[in-house]
């Protein structure tokens, strides 16, 4: 059945998703991609499928926040996707995380609203350990930098109360935050879904991610090296899932 927000159907016989946030990111993927072929773009989900060594993979948009992201993972999961990555950016907590660096999360602090209206707070939101070893794989044969540890997913992006929550975050050991991964790994294996995320960090430690979101919106090379790596690292780890 045609999804209503994705526009996307059973008939696209797609097992694996890469699920940036912004629509435009989807240009920065179809490089590595062949046979491409544009299939959808309705609201914040721009999609189009391709190959990578053979394996056919959706990459689909799906905007800022839970709860669009959410709405995605639904949709996929009702027309037989099985495997996502999200592919995101994030601000840094810890100082030896550099500009571009990578950030595999084992497992993210639940501060999203989404998933807790899915389920009870004490839920966890961690990644499919199949995919995550696949990711981890990935990264060390392609000889790409990455951490990995605990992230945290919040809900608001210029919130003072936001602000006055990161010195914690930091004194705690969380790597670093986006507002994605905690839905996208709760709804996905509420639904079934093998769920991971690579987080490209575009803000170094406690320096305002509203300000140097910038850095990566303009181009920095640091930064866009790390969107590069982090789409190579999911291609990479679709191939991994394919041969087991």
């Amino acid at each position: 059945m045609m999804q209503p927000h994705i526009r996307l159907d059973e008939n696209l016989g797609v097992k694996y998703a890469i699920l940036p946030g912004d629509p435009g990111r989807i240009d920065k993927i179809i490089p590595f991609l062949e046979n491409v072929q544009e299939i959808g773009f309705n609201r914040e989900y721009r999609s189009v499928t391709g190959t990578y060594k053979g394996v056919k993979v959706l990459c689909m948009s799906t905007g800022m926040g839970g709860v669009s992201t959410a709405i995605g993972v639904e949709e996929l999961a009702n027309i037989g996707l099985e495997a996502l990555i999200r592919i995101g950016s994030c601000g840094s907590l810890q100082p030896e995380i550099g500009l571009g660096d990578l950030i595999i999360p084992s497992g993210v602090v639940r501060d999203d609203g989404t998933s807790h209206a899915y389920i009870r707070d004490t839920y966890p939101a961690v990644p499919d350990h199949q995919l995550l070893c696949c990711l981890f794989r990935s990264a060390k044969e392609l000889n790409i930098k990455y951490f990995t540890g605990i992230t945290r997913s919040h809900e608001s992006f210029y919130a003072k109360l936001e602000e006055d929550q990161v010195p914690y975050w930091i004194s705690q050991g969380v790597l670093g935050e986006d507002m994605e991964s905690a839905p996208l790994m709760v709804v996905g294996r509420l639904r079934g879904l093998k769920t991971a995320s690579i987080l490209n960090n575009v803000s170094p430690n406690k320096e305002d991610i509203a300000k140097t979101i910038g850095n990566y919106v303009d181009g920095d090379s640091s930064a866009a090296m790390g969107e590069k790596n982090e789409i190579l690292v999911a291609l990479e780890a679709f191939v991994k899932m394919e041969e087991m």
